[in-house]
């Protein structure tokens, strides 16, 4: 294990910041800004901005994003623009905006690359990005590695201050390392439900000093108590957001309902002995992973208030006994990686 990650690693579950590179440090819990891009409810523009300065005073401090989430670029621009005028400029640095570039596949060409760069930073209002999280469809499309090259360069200057990935498999990030390509992280699913991290990424990034950037721990909120002892599969109509339908067809290829009611049965019984709530065991249980230096948790912004509840993530710590509990409901499910293929092939 690499030093830096092995350092990292020695922090409790119940610190709430992680040291992703020397110069940028993000909350374990980010904040997910899918929700705004459509498909998760109408959000008050109003509002949402007044629940990001509630989220960065709780000291949620960090959020992902993307070009292609809608609005999400244009909010962190104003949130940073409100902030500054209630709580000055130290406030500003305390906050990490990580967004991602998602362009179709095609040529990529310098002009392109520094263009949609320059288009975020215009829509965030920042001189240069966090962290810039790298997507690409097509893996027969070899322009992908013109496109990292290229941000490289802006890294180089300055413009971005760190590269990551978006949902790229092991194979693909071993061809970038192979070529020097530089990245600090990679953003993929991984939950109780979808452990496919665990069988090649997790040691390559352990290996070559990469965190991870978990989305889908919570199953777009599947895994809490609003699901458990319902017995009868939830139709298409109840499950209303984007996040409650992806994650029903991923609990589906694992194992089908009557396990998932297993699971959420034994997260319940952890949760009432820790005084959590069965989402804080859920997201509990992934930071404590090898390499991951955050859970994403999707925040519907204007609409749902979960920081509370979030909170309490930090103020535990889950057992061994724990641990095996949850384990051994598992391995009667489906070997994902099996059957889907490695972190991100779902979208390929």
């Amino acid at each position: 294990m690499c030093e830096g990650v092995e350092k990292s690693r020695m922090n409790d579950t119940s610190k709430k910041y992680y040291q992703l590179s020397p110069n940028l440090t993000i909350c374990r819990i980010v904040n997910g800004m899918w929700q705004v891009a459509g498909g998760h409810g109408q959000i008050n523009h109003e509002l949402a901005i007044k629940d990001m300065i509630r989220h960065h005073g709780a000291g949620f401090t960090s959020w992902d994003l993307a070009d292609i989430y809608g609005p999400a670029e244009d909010f962190i621009g104003q949130f940073r623009h409100r902030l500054l005028a209630l709580k000055g400029k130290e406030e500003i640095d305390r906050m990490q905006a990580l967004t991602k570039w998602v362009p179709q596949p095609g040529r990529i060409t310098t002009s392109f690359v520094n263009q949609s760069i320059e288009r975020a930073l215009r829509r965030m209002s920042v001189s240069s990005l966090d962290l810039l999280q790298f997507h690409w469809w097509d893996y027969a499309n070899p322009y992908y590695m013109d496109a990292l090259k290229y941000l490289s360069d802006l890294r180089d200057k300055g413009i971005i201050k760190h590269i990551g990935l978006t949902n790229f498999d092991t194979e693909r990030m071993q061809i970038m390392t192979d070529s020097g390509i530089q990245f600090v992280s990679n953003q993929v699913q991984y939950s109780i439900i979808d452990r496919r991290p665990e069988v090649k990424m997790t040691p390559f990034c352990l290996k070559h000093n990469i965190s991870l950037l978990a989305y889908g721990s919570i199953c777009g909120g599947l895994l809490s108590e609003r699901y458990l002892g319902v017995m009868q599969e939830p139709s298409a109509a109840e499950l209303n957001t984007l996040s409650l339908r992806k994650y029903k067809r991923m609990i589906d290829s694992w194992g089908g309902w009557d396990l998932f009611q297993d699971l959420l049965s034994t997260l319940n019984e952890i949760a009432q002995n820790h005084n959590v709530s069965i989402a804080n065991v859920a997201t509990n249980y992934i930071l404590d992973k090898p390499a991951v230096a955050g859970v994403i948790i999707g925040v519907r912004l204007g609409i749902v208030d979960h920081i509370n509840n979030n909170d309490q993530v930090f103020n535990f710590s889950l057992d061994k006994s724990d641990r095996d509990a949850i384990d051994s409901v598992c391995t009667r499910s489906n070997n994902l990686f099996e059957t889907i293929g490695d972190c991100g092939d779902e979208y390929r």
